[in-house]
């Protein structure tokens, strides 16, 4: 699968986990506007509305001194930087490891 279809089918994840979790038909309108990314160039940053929901990883590389994959997704650890490990991948088609609300703990 190529990297822009993947973050395409994360970010319907989101939506999708949304509409799961909120019956008004507004709210999910307006939380389905507010999903985007920005690319880095080292991560893309998945913005929902004013906030960081994670970052996925553009190329192989090592993050804090641990090894990650093109396509690894990060919880944030603040506006501009992921956290420590990755949480999940946008190339799996298991979708149990992240929520609307963000990656989940480990």
């Amino acid at each position: 699968m190529e990297f822009n279809q993947a973050v395409d089918n994360l970010l319907e994840g989101i939506k999708t986990d949304y509409a799961k979790w909120s019956t008004w038909e507004e709210g999910i309108t307006r939380f389905n506007g507010g999903i985007r990314t920005k690319v880095g160039r080292k991560y893309t940053k998945v913005l929902q509305g004013s906030s960081v929901w994670g970052f996925i990883a553009n190329d192989d590389g090592v993050h804090k001194g641990i090894p990650h994959r093109k396509g690894d997704v990060f919880k944030a650890a603040g506006w501009a930087a992921p956290a420590k490990w990755a949480r999940g991948s946008i190339f799996d088609t298991n979708t149990n490891w992240f929520r609307w609300t963000g990656p989940n703990y480990l």
